[in-house]
């Protein structure tokens, strides 16, 4: 698979919470946890399920930092 995506980030599955439309899919990043909300629909398409080895893309035109 090629993307143009530069931030990849490799992760475990480790949480699927349904929902009606979305659902929160979060990936262990080596003791981070990063939450994705995706459609239910890409879920299923993808077949994911806890324990999958997983690739986090981050394409954003701003990524915000608060304190």
């Amino acid at each position: 698979m090629k993307i143009s995506a530069r931030n990849q980030i490799a992760g475990t599955v480790t949480a699927i919470t349904p929902g009606a439309v979305n659902g929160s899919v979060k990936v262990d990043i080596g003791g981070a946890t990063i939450t994705s909300n995706i459609t239910e629909e890409a879920i299923a398409e993808l077949g994911l399920a806890v324990g999958d080895a997983v690739t986090v893309f981050v394409k954003a035109s701003d990524v915000l930092i608060g304190k």
